[in-house]
């Protein structure tokens, strides 16, 4: 098992500071699983239930906490490695909902519950949930058919990573510009994923950067498996016990390969999904709930005058 400095509890939210109670853990975690079934537009605006006012200004003192993304068994994995190589005290669970997942709620909670036993010695706070499916949208959905016209491919995969990161930067900005842990591998065990090749690891890196945020990716050369086992130290199957994508492999062909290169991703991040992105973060940024559509459409429209 991969051996961790210890690290003592360091002041704010928490159940003993808050005054979490079982019954109010309960009634918590039900609202949490309504979010995650319901998935609302909620990207800045968070209900005083699950991020109150004082908790933010607790969380905006800390000088190492970090917020965790939490997915399935390598962001707990990142989580760990990121403690170990960057003294983070205290971690903030953040799930973000895309447009296209599916599973139990129970899950996610269990991510959390596997990474507080894991790293006893830091503070894991109180999972926060977010996500916007107009935003999920506009980047992956709405557009298909001009997309395919426009570059000759289309996955949503890629735009999904995208969301998926750039969702959490209001939220790192409003704690005080917090860096973010994420999971992503350039190889898992020989296999590379589309949204996790090396230049898709690079991009969202300096998309965030963007925003002054840094986008911690700690497992990013790890290709092997076991490696992984080893830092979580517990049995945890790969793409177990974690939310299914019902578009997951669309982009592999049915006899073997991948139907897009690095190229193809590159130019898709930076004609037209890095843009869109960009500009709906900024919104966010000016306390607007952004046309997603509309930017959208008219990044596209620039993306295609240019073709």
């Amino acid at each position: 098992m991969l051996e961790c400095k210890a690290f003592p509890f360091h002041g704010g939210p928490g159940t003993a500071e808050t005054g979490m109670d079982a019954d109010f853990n309960k009634e918590r975690e039900g609202r949490l699983a309504a979010l995650f079934r319901d998935k609302p537009e909620m990207v800045t605006d968070f209900p005083e239930w699950m991020l109150p006012r004082q908790w933010i200004d607790a969380y905006r003192a800390m000088s190492r906490l970090a917020i965790v993304e939490i997915a399935g068994r390598d962001s707990v994995a990142a989580a760990v490695q990121a403690v170990c190589e960057n003294a983070y005290t205290d971690l903030l669970p953040v799930y973000a909902y895309t447009g296209s997942e599916h599973g139990p709620w129970q899950s996610v909670a269990e991510a959390v519950d596997r990474m507080s036993r894991r790293l006893p010695e830091v503070r894991v706070h109180p999972l926060v949930v977010l996500g916007s499916p107009e935003f999920w949208r506009a980047l992956n959905g709405r557009f298909i058919s001009d997309l395919i016209a426009c570059f000759g491919h289309y996955t949503p995969c890629t735009g999904c990573h995208l969301y998926l990161h750039g969702v959490r930067i209001p939220l790192a900005r409003l704690l005080g510009n917090v860096p973010i842990i994420g999971g992503e591998r350039e190889s898992h065990s020989g296999k590379v994923k589309v949204n996790q090749c090396a230049p898709a690891l690079d991009f969202y890196v300096r998309f965030l950067a963007r925003f002054q945020i840094r986008l911690h990716l700690p497992l990013a050369k790890i290709a092997r498996g076991d490696q992984i086992e080893q830092i979580l130290g517990m049995s945890w199957q790969r793409g177990k016990e974690q939310p299914g994508c019902c578009l997951s492999g669309n982009y592999n062909r049915c006899r073997g390969g991948t139907a897009l290169s690095e190229t193809d991703v590159m130019d898709f991040f930076k004609a037209f999904a890095g843009p869109c992105a960009e500009k709906i973060i900024h919104t966010y940024l000016e306390d607007r709930v952004p046309d997603h559509t509309e930017i959208a459409e008219r990044a596209l429209a620039a993306c295609i005058s240019t073709k």
